[in-house]
């Protein structure tokens, strides 16, 4: 009627759905066996008796009839494949970065170019911690220093760029060290760790004026850095009228090599790339991918695959693509938000985090809140999703001590192009029966611990 605010438009996902997987439905006490047998440690449960896998949004997306269509053009040749070219010149394209060497995955290029960059007692300051970034770091005898803003580290804070770097305190780190001690600054684009939170240009920009002034390169850990592009074109004044596909270029041309597990925004469920655009950097890594990958044109990689990726760059940039994917993000952050459950605000890009250390006031980080938590949601409905807290943290290497992170989170992390918005209202109302029970959650304890990446592996019993 004349005068009245008219009612929000609903919206919907930007596809046609022409083929299905069936996936069982699970009884309480199937779901009871299974997370028995599986340690409490949902990286251990088998994928079979999942109702509605919010692990990781890692190699899970949904792939396009493009992209399906591009496998059947796989040139499988050992060298030379002609799916790498084309690979090569939509990274160029879309990415601008000048050279390319295929990997596996992300945690190959990362294990590449810390190998290449870090000596022994160097200092490798970044917008926090990654798990596997971190720890290739330490291998290869570096330090990491964190250097994300204060904001980032406080879960209740409507902050629009948790990832932004503390530009003074990075430049302390320089001074203190020296430029020579540090090989690279890494970068994230919408930082994981910290709930998928994104990092303005403004701030991108004044780190490549500090690393220019002091000699230091930025590597980029572009793994969701088209969600980054989104969170910019929404919030930073500017950027309105750009397309996703600028804003993402934008970022690229600020840093000076990338590390890029494509399974994440690229939309494939394999692959990831090193991009760099110094000659000398390339040729050291063309040596390095055919000791541990494959040979430089397919670097452990299918050229099947190589095909899917060229075709889910474009994919990913595109602004209905982009809209929809972080708009179901948004949705389930707001039901959730709009139950009183406590979350990570701002409501990131490719998952909702749960503060498990409101959830569970009543455990300890010495109970791993975050991994009871996520195994009570399990629990409840066979919703699988993951702890990101003080078990992904690990041990001071040191003192053997466990580090004990800020942020103690559940991740909810939604793939690509599968789910619809009533499976979210199921993980909605699940997470909401588990909080009404919250106050019987008990604790639980360490049974068995890999020597890296724990979180992976590890095994726990209830207190």
């Amino acid at each position: 009627m004349k005068g009245q605010a008219r009612k929000k438009r609903s919206w919907a996902e930007p596809y046609k759905i022409k083929m299905v997987e069936p996936v069982k439905m699970t009884t309480r006490e199937e779901r009871e066996r299974a997370i028995r047998e599986a340690f409490y440690n949902t990286f251990l449960l088998r994928s079979r008796d999942v109702y509605i896998d919010l692990l990781t949004d890692s190699g899970t997306s949904a792939m396009s009839d493009r992209q399906w269509a591009g496998m059947m053009l796989g040139d499988e040749a050992y060298a030379g494949s002609e799916n790498f070219y084309h690979l090569e010149e939509t990274i160029r394209n879309y990415y601008g970065y000048k050279y390319i060497v295929p990997t596996h995955q992300g945690r190959g290029a990362e294990h590449i170019i810390s190998q290449i960059l870090i000596n022994k007692g160097d200092y490798i300051p970044g917008n926090m911690y990654f798990t596997t970034t971190k720890l290739h770091q330490e291998l290869a005898g570096g330090t990491f220093i964190d250097v994300i803003i204060p904001e980032a580290h406080d879960p209740d804070l409507e902050y629009p760029f948790k990832g932004n770097v503390d530009l003074q305190k990075l430049e302390d780190i320089i001074k203190q060290h020296g430029a020579g001690k540090i090989p690279y600054i890494s970068i994230a684009t919408a930082v994981n760790m910290a709930g998928g939170q994104p990092i303005s240009l403004s701030n991108l920009k004044e780190l490549r004026q500090l690393t220019d002034k002091y000699g230091i390169i930025i590597i980029h850990d572009m793994t969701r850095v088209a969600e980054n592009a989104y969170f910019i074109k929404d919030r930073e004044p500017g950027y309105q009228d750009k397309s996703i596909a600028e804003i993402v270029r934008e970022i690229c041309d600020l840093t000076d090599g990338a590390t890029m597990s494509a399974k994440k925004d690229a939309l494939v469920n394999i692959g990831g790339f090193l991009a760099v655009n110094d000659e000398n950097l390339y040729e050291k890594a063309m040596n390095m991918v055919v000791i541990y990958e494959g040979l430089h044109t397919y670097g452990g990689m299918a050229g099947r695959d190589m095909e899917a990726l060229a075709r889910g760059i474009p994919e990913s940039v595109s602004e209905d693509h982009i809209r929809a994917r972080v708009g179901q993000v948004l949705y389930l952050g707001q039901k959730l938000i709009d139950l009183d459950i406590p979350v990570v605000k701002p409501i990131g890009g490719h998952g909702v985090f749960l503060n498990a250390s409101q959830f569970l006031p009543h455990l300890s980080q010495d109970l791993f809140p975050a991994q009871s938590l996520a195994a009570e949601i399990y629990l409840d409905s066979g919703v699988r999703s993951m702890e990101r807290g003080v078990v992904s943290a690990g041990r001071d290497p040191e003192t053997g001590k466990n580090l004990n992170p800020k942020l103690e989170l559940v991740r909810l992390t939604i793939p690509r192009r599968v789910y619809t918005q009533a499976h979210m209202d199921v993980v909605a109302e699940s997470i909401e029966e588990v909080f009404l029970d919250r106050k019987n959650i008990r604790g639980l304890s360490m049974l068995y611990e890999p020597k890296y990446l724990r979180f992976f592996q590890a095994k726990f019993e209830r207190i």
